[in-house]
């Protein structure tokens, strides 16, 4: 019954994260213990059941459905080897980090800092600082001097200031005028 309400609270913690302001969200992850540096921007709630082997840097930004897994629950295939055998590995993300959407960070990884983690990738290991990594496993596709050209010179910029502090009307016609939808 115990562990009934134990998930019950998560659960429902978890929906309460989703809907708080930022400030909150981080404020819940260090009361969980998860290490984590100023001007951070969080979108997920899942920072695996041992929250305390995580350590994030300054300005990281995590998109929602990223996990942060820190347990291997593998060990049960020899349980009858090795009965009471658990395994558990720390994560730790570095400064200046993006996370795209839906990522999985599996134990015992380091990301470096100035990265970007792509949408939909899995992470283990050591991933160097100034990398752009993406897929299942992630691997380095580049360095970040060469995204940071391929975004200067994308055609989905917008200049001179971008979007930011628009209202969305504003935006909604400064983007309709981009891409020449009016």
């Amino acid at each position: 019954m115990r562990i009934y309400f134990e998930l019950l609270w998560i659960f429902l913690r978890r929906k309460i994260f989703m809907f708080a302001p930022n400030a909150m969200r981080i404020r819940m992850l260090r009361e969980d213990g998860v290490r984590i540096g100023e001007g951070c921007i969080v979108h997920t709630p899942y920072f695996s059941t041992e929250p305390y082997l995580i350590e994030i840097g300054n300005h990281v930004a995590i998109s929602s459905g990223t996990e942060f897994i820190t347990h291997d629950a593998t060990s049960f295939v020899f349980a009858e080897r090795h009965p009471r055998m658990s395994l558990y590995g720390t994560i730790k993300v570095g400064n200046n980090v993006f996370f795209g959407l839906d990522c999985l960070v599996l134990p015992n990884t380091t990301i470096g800092n100035n990265c970007v983690i792509g949408a939909g990738s899995v992470v283990r290991g050591v991933i160097p600082d100034d990398s752009v990594v993406f897929g299942n496993p992630a691997q380095v596709v580049m360095k970040m001097p060469m995204l940071e050209k391929l975004l200067v010179h994308s055609k989905g910029r917008i200049l001179p200031d971008g979007t930011h502090g628009m209202t969305s009307p504003e935006k909604r016609r400064a983007l309709r005028r981009h891409f020449r939808l009016d």
